[in-house]
């Protein structure tokens, strides 16, 4: 710690990604990256786009690619916000929208972000307890709030909780901001997109990270009605007006267009989702059913951290969480089919085997 630091950096704790060892290839199942490269589109918009202009800044208000978002969703360009990654696009969230004089609410096992931007805005927050099944239960979220936030799927459980239980929630609150954050809803999920009109008080976030396989170009959304993105262009217009490089804009833009790419691709990692849950079921484990890119499971009778440190040693990466509730359970990030043979071969070798 550092005499030089503000002092709130000393008690907060910042979110952990998943780690990323360099000492040798392995096989990443622990970061819900899309096993599947860009659109070819989108590689080739970017590398038309690294040219000259490069000089130039990029379009602050990236409106060709709200436009396309704005077409795809059916609302206004106006009804759309860019930003680097949806983790930025939260961020500045919380900042516009979450009351600090209320605690605001989210689920008790949910993105481990929240709580860190909870923490950093200085905002007081109560979670939701998940049901025994992690379930998200609605009623918790009919008392005093300053502001909601929760995952639709949830992560890192994969549950999908349904448009009407979204929509209780909703009109429930409506002196609060309800943040759906969708970041995986292309994986089996509905969208909540079709009640922006309806409640001026849902904002939806998303990413091209995980549906459009740009995890390392950092492209974010969300949309809601104007009076909502107009707060986040204040807060946007108060720390960076160019959000998104030209590269982002062109390789997303592109990628949102590419729709038989994308449908092709979603539908394929839910296709190699279900026959992996199958395959680990049938080698003993509970597999949480799954509307995301990943898989929430725990095996009958070995620890998840035992065979979470036996597939590292295999060159096997899966994330591991060491926290209440969950610290038996192992996510999944689902590979192409390749990858997830060599899981499940290695992962039924350990199992088989006493620890």
């Amino acid at each position: 710690m550092s005499k030089y630091w503000n002092p709130l950096l000393h008690s907060i704790q910042p979110y952990i990604p998943g780690e990323q060892p360099q000492d040798k290839k392995y096989i990443k199942l622990n970061t819900n990256e899309n096993p599947f490269p860009p659109s070819p589109r989108a590689l080739e918009a970017i590398r038309l786009a690294a040219g000259e202009d490069l000089r130039l800044y990029p379009d602050p208000e990236g409106h060709q690619l709200r436009e396309a978002l704005a077409s795809s969703f059916n609302l206004a360009p106006e009804q759309v916000f860019v930003g680097n990654g949806s983790d930025e696009v939260l961020a500045f969230s919380f900042l516009a929208f979450f009351d600090p004089r209320r605690p605001i609410l989210f689920p008790d096992i949910t993105y481990s972000f929240y709580p860190v931007y909870a923490d950093l805005f200085k905002l007081e927050y109560r979670t939701v307890p998940l049901a025994a099944d992690f379930s998200l239960p609605v009623e918790p979220f009919l008392q005093n709030n300053g502001g909601i936030v929760f995952p639709n799927p949830n992560a890192p459980t994969g549950r999908f909780l349904s448009l009407d239980r979204v929509e209780f929630v909703l009109k429930r609150n409506p002196d609060s901001v309800v943040i759906i954050d969708e970041a995986y809803v292309a994986f089996g999920g509905e969208s909540a997109v079709k009640f922006i009109d309806k409640y001026p008080n849902l904002l939806i976030t998303n990413t091209f990270s995980k549906s459009h396989s740009l995890a390392g170009l950092r492209v974010g959304y969300a949309l809601g009605n104007r009076d909502l993105i107009d707060g986040l262009n204040r807060v946007k217009g108060s720390i960076n007006s160019y959000t998104l490089d030209r590269l982002a804009l062109a390789g997303a833009r592109e990628a949102l267009l590419d729709r038989e790419y994308f449908e092709q691709t979603r539908a394929t990692v839910m296709t190699v989702r279900e026959k992996t849950a199958e395959r680990l079921v049938a080698i003993g484990f509970e597999v949480v059913p799954s509307c995301a890119n990943f898989l929430f499971v725990r095996h009958r009778a070995v620890l998840a951290f035992d065979i979470y440190r036996l597939l590292k040693e295999k060159g096997i990466l899966v994330r591991h969480f060491n926290r209440p509730r969950i610290d038996n359970f192992l996510r999944v990030s689902i590979g192409s089919d390749q990858d997830m043979d060599t899981f499940i071969s290695a992962v039924a070798d350990i199992v088989a085997k006493p620890q």
